[in-house]
């Protein structure tokens, strides 16, 4: 696996809440589908969970789902929210919209981190996914040296982010704010 720049220091990450196609089991990517009513609640208590956290900025990807869990922290956290189109979510080409368990099922695959093996040609891969993240929140690091950022995204993107950092995967819920770590060359994904 390629060897990444990691990020300078820890920072923070939600993903949006749920959305109909969350529900429905469907890839997503860069399909600009809406939060559901659910969706909202999460993020709604995300943003109480997050009044005890200290943090300075929201950066927030474009997608809708991800730019209203974002205003819905920021107007509870006093936040301006700031958007970077580097954290959009991955493009799952022409996989968007289908359903990931049939998908999983027919390339005989039962780990959902297997997914990142076949990701098809005309869609985005996986290894510019974590690139284009990880410089991402790099260059909001190295701009505001003494802030904590909240970055609000999607699941692929915290996904590959976790394996290029930690070598592993996690359990990503939505509207669940985690802590990426880093404790000298060593990182760590834990819920905030």
């Amino acid at each position: 696996m390629k060897e990444y720049a990691a990020p300078s220091r820890s920072f923070l990450c939600l993903r949006h809440g749920v959305t109909d196609w969350n529900r429905q089991g469907r890839f997503q990517g860069r399909t600009d589908i809406p939060l559901n009513d659910e969706g909202i609640a999460q993020a709604r208590a995300a943003a109480l969970r997050l009044q005890t956290v200290a943090f300075d900025h929201i950066v927030s990807s474009p997608l809708i789902r991800a730019v209203k869990t974002a205003d819905i922290v920021a107007e509870a956290s006093c936040k301006p929210v700031l958007v970077d189109a580097d954290l959009i979510e991955c493009d799952f080409g022409s996989l968007e919209g289908k359903s990931i368990r049939e998908t999983m099922q027919e390339h005989g695959i039962t780990a959902m981190e297997d997914l990142a093996t076949i990701l098809p040609a005309d869609g985005e891969a996986w290894a510019h996914v974590s690139e284009r993240a990880l410089r991402c929140v790099g260059r909001w690091l190295d701009r505001h040296l003494q802030a904590d950022i909240l970055f609000v995204c999607h699941d692929a993107v915290m996904q590959s982010m976790s394996q290029a950092l930690c070598r592993c995967w996690f359990d990503n819920r939505h509207g669940v704010p985690f802590r990426f770590n880093r404790i000298g060359n060593d990182w760590t994904v834990d819920e905030v």
